[in-house]
């Protein structure tokens, strides 16, 4: 992820306007941060904290991102998604979910879902996947914006290639989903659980050892080619930092 200094310009429409983004979360308090956050990318930001008032917002304002909680009284997430799709509109949604709650990440996804966070989550990761979002349904492609860095490790979304100090890294999709995770938090520790939750998805219940068996492939493709970036935090779990 790039750092605030050199961040770069803001992600557009292929016209040049603002990018528009709606989330709904009848949390009044979490929506209002999400809308500022996105507001912080340029992108023209609204909340609803309802779900008769998001779909009155989709059709006056018609966002092209949408961040929707499941659990909303009245009328939950998967209804508004439900409504918002018999109209044809196929605005690309973030779900957002309670982490136990595995049969919403798997029903939301399977009603036309894009993607999905667990709360509480991390607002830079929310934000990181809604750039992701942003690039490939709403904004013109640009190579710079499709890219992780950190160190001389680049990792680009868009083409999924890996490349260390010039040299290409051959990954597995799987490998590839671990980097990518590890990238979007530079310098943060991630647990197993986390790692398991986000990266091998419904699975996040699975066995912890899957993940440092592909900590040791992600070191043995990346780390040799030169100063470790991969390090482990005895009993916390792992992070990717340049070296010191």
């Amino acid at each position: 992820m790039t750092t605030p200094a050199s961040r770069p310009a803001p992600l557009t429409r292929p016209d040049g306007s603002r990018i528009r983004a709606l989330v709904v979360d009848d949390e009044a308090n979490l929506s209002e941060l999400l809308r500022m956050a996105m507001g912080n990318e340029g992108w023209d930001a609204r909340a609803a904290t309802n779900g008769q008032e998001a779909l009155n917002v989709i059709r006056e304002f018609a966002p092209d991102l949408l961040v929707l909680d499941i659990m909303m009284p009245g009328m939950d997430g998967m209804e508004v998604l439900k409504r918002v799709r018999a109209t044809g509109n196929d605005v690309p949604v973030l779900f957002l979910t309670a982490k136990d709650a595995v049969e919403d990440r798997i029903a939301g996804i399977s009603a036309g879902g894009d993607d999905y966070v667990t709360k509480p989550f991390n607002l830079e990761e929310v934000i990181a996947r809604l750039r992701g979002m942003a690039r490939r349904h709403v904004a013109a492609p640009t190579d710079a914006d499709s890219r992780l860095r950190v160190a001389d490790l680049t990792l680009d979304e868009e083409t999924y290639e890996v490349e260390r100090a010039g040299t290409m890294v051959k990954l597995t999709a799987k490998e590839f989903e671990l980097l990518r995770y590890l990238m979007l938090n530079p310098r943060r520790v991630l647990s197993k659980a986390q790692i398991l939750d986000q990266v091998w998805s419904y699975d996040f219940g699975g066995n912890a050892s899957v993940v440092e068996i592909y900590i040791s492939y992600l070191r043995k493709k990346i780390d040799t080619l030169g100063a470790p970036l991969i390090h482990t935090v005895r009993g916390v779990g792992y992070t990717i930092k340049s070296p010191a």
